[in-house]
């Protein structure tokens, strides 16, 4: 029995080391501060707050990299967590978004702040600062509502723009 353990133990140190060698893309891809929520968004001090200490190490292209993501199989998770986060919301790359996909994507940033999916649980364990209180969630939520009355205001001025040219050409 104890050589089945030893050689279990051996076994799984090897594992462990080997696996050290397959290692992840672990990139932050160049910004443009132009491109980003912050350029294309109006909030205070305290969301930015919120959404840089809660948000960004996943939703951003400006993910600070702690040390456990260096190491398998750690390493595996944290590179997957933040490729998808970046898939699904980048707050570098605001701009790239249209004004109902943004409208959305803030529609889903109250949401999961609610539910509390977001940050996720395993970021928290690690990263108590990112843990969201009532408060923050409730700034998230009045935020994001004042955002996307701000861009419904702005489709609609565009739209009525858009209807004056194309009235004024017809006269």
């Amino acid at each position: 029995m104890r050589k089945l353990l030893k050689f279990a133990c051996v076994l799984l140190f090897a594992l462990f080391a080997a696996a050290q060698f397959v290692r992840p893309a672990r990139v932050n891809p160049p910004t443009d501060d132009s491109r980003s929520l912050a350029a294309h968004a109006r909030m205070n001090e305290r969301v930015a707050s919120i959404l840089n200490r809660s948000c960004m190490d996943c939703h951003s292209n400006r993910t600070t990299w702690p040390w456990y993501s260096q190491i398998a199989p750690a390493s595996w998770f944290v590179a997957d967590h933040v490729k998808h986060g970046r898939q699904h919301l980048n707050l570098s790359e605001w701009s790239g978004y249209d004004r109902d996909e943004a409208a959305h994507l803030l529609s889903d940033i109250c949401r999961t702040a609610k539910a509390g999916t977001m940050p996720l649980g395993s970021y928290t364990l690690l990263h108590r600062s990112a843990r969201l209180s009532p408060q923050d969630v409730a700034a998230l939520c009045e935020w994001s509502q004042t955002e996307r009355e701000r861009l419904a205001a702005a489709r609609s001025e565009t739209g009525r723009a858009k209807l004056d040219t194309g009235e004024s050409a017809r006269r």
